[in-house]
């Protein structure tokens, strides 16, 4: 369908994607352990211990030695250098990560069947905390920020009929910090679709607890106004032989980072992870996930697809999988593709695997990116097909696959046409 150079790593390879030596877009700055010559941080045997609970390891190094804390302090101020953030425009954060959040924070409504518990609960509520703990900085000013939470619990054996619709609607361009938790209880099913719309500055925490042998399917779509910046820490504990689905999907804003996590707490546990963005000229939208298999037995799937257009359109994914060496067993396998659709768009992929056990029944990752086929747009134009049509058409056939993991027929067409919308936007 595309033009695309695919390299499908080995296990354990190192990532083909290269470092660019200086970034032109504010705010950017490559992290000096990537420069040519540089001593690589991966070798020797050093340890740090981290507040809260925190992995062991050395900065930037192994995935499970990050950092960890619920306070903000422990969090060194951000210079653009650090790798976490070397993609990102800090100072199209809009202060996230280094002003007070006092803002309102966007409005939260829930919709859904009658048996789903909502509440607003305080800081000093036990089930906050349960999921995760804050990775990076703006995720700790968040956590120190936010006033009351919304708690979206789906009783056990409760299997929902119809999707549970959590509405976050912002009208202020003023910082503020958010939190959500949603628990799906022992055997239940449900879809919760996180539907981020209007204007705001927020960072935003969500933890999503899935209990022994619970089904659930979380939506998080970015649909914000042109001016929004949004960034979401979405961290995920998966319980024995429980299932979820995470689909992320960013169209609005001017800079979304939404950083989803899925760790593993008990065998036979199963997590999927797909993402679709589409980057318009001047966007910046980055994806950062982490699948953790801390445990025998589990599996996990990452499949992410984006499309750009327009000068300055930026996308950004990486994804890291650790498989620890108590997770014999494990069968694992990321994969982003990305569809430049004109001049001066820019795709960074970095897909990194790391295994500290030989004993799993799989692991893999692929990242592509590339530009439409011109053997397939005559294909479809030979056929009596307009070249514009034949562009949207695979263009939409390329991103279809990601919608069609929703199964919530409404939404998949409101995606759907959404992506008709961003298309219309130039001559693709």
């Amino acid at each position: 369908m595309t033009e695309i150079t695919t390299e499908k790593a080995r296990i354990g390879a190192p990532s083909a994607q290269p470092f660019i030596d200086g970034f032109t877009e504010e705010g950017e700055s490559l992290s000096p352990i990537n420069a040519a010559g540089a001593k690589s941080p991966l070798a020797g045997a050093s340890a740090k211990s981290h507040s809260h609970g925190g992995g062991e390891g050395i900065p930037d190094s192994s995935r499970a030695g990050r950092l960890t804390s619920y306070k903000l302090a422990d969090f060194k101020p951000l210079t653009g250098l650090e790798e976490d953030w070397r993609f990102t425009p800090l100072k199209r954060l809009r202060g996230l990560h280094s002003e007070v959040l006092s803002g309102a924070a966007p409005a939260v409504s829930v919709s859904g069947p009658d048996a789903v518990i909502v509440e607003s609960v305080g800081r000093d509520d036990q089930r906050i905390g349960n999921a995760g703990i804050p990775e990076d900085r703006v995720s700790a000013n968040a956590w120190e920020n936010f006033a009351e939470a919304t708690v979206v619990t789906i009783p056990e054996e409760f299997e929902a009929d119809s999707e549970i619709t959590v509405n976050i609607t912002g009208s202020s361009a003023d910082a503020a910090a958010q939190h959500l938790v949603i628990v799906a209880k022992k055997f239940s099913k449900a879809v919760v679709v996180l539907n981020h719309t209007g204007n705001a500055v927020v960072a935003e925490n969500v933890e999503i607890v899935v209990e022994d042998s619970a089904n659930l399917t979380v939506v998080s779509l970015q649909e914000w106004d042109d001016a929004a910046v949004h960034a979401s820490s979405q961290q995920a504990k998966i319980g024995r032989d429980a299932k979820l689905k995470h689909v992320m999907v960013s169209l609005g804003g001017d800079l979304v980072r939404v950083t989803p996590s899925a760790r593993f707490t008990a065998p036979g546990g199963e997590a999927e992870l797909f993402g679709l963005y589409f980057a318009d000229a001047g966007q910046h939208l980055e994806q950062r996930l982490f699948v953790d298999h801390a445990v025998a037995n589990c599996k996990s799937n990452v499949l992410y697809k984006g499309a750009l257009q327009g000068r300055n359109a930026h996308a950004v994914w990486v994804g890291d999988v650790l498989i620890r060496k108590e997770a014999e067993g494990t069968d694992t396998y990321e994969a982003n593709r990305n569809l430049l659709l004109t001049e001066g768009a820019r795709a960074d992929s970095v897909p990194n695997l790391e295994i500290e056990t030989g004993l799993i029944e799989g692991a893999g990752h692929a990242s592509a990116t590339g530009r439409l086929d011109d053997e397939h747009l005559f294909y479809l134009m030979a056929r009596g097909i307009p070249e514009n049509v034949a562009r949207r058409l695979v263009v939409r056939g390329f991103l279809n696959e990601i919608i069609q993991q929703i199964k919530v027929p409404a939404l998949e067409e409101r995606l759907t046409d959404a992506v008709e919308r961003e298309l219309a936007l130039t001559e693709n």
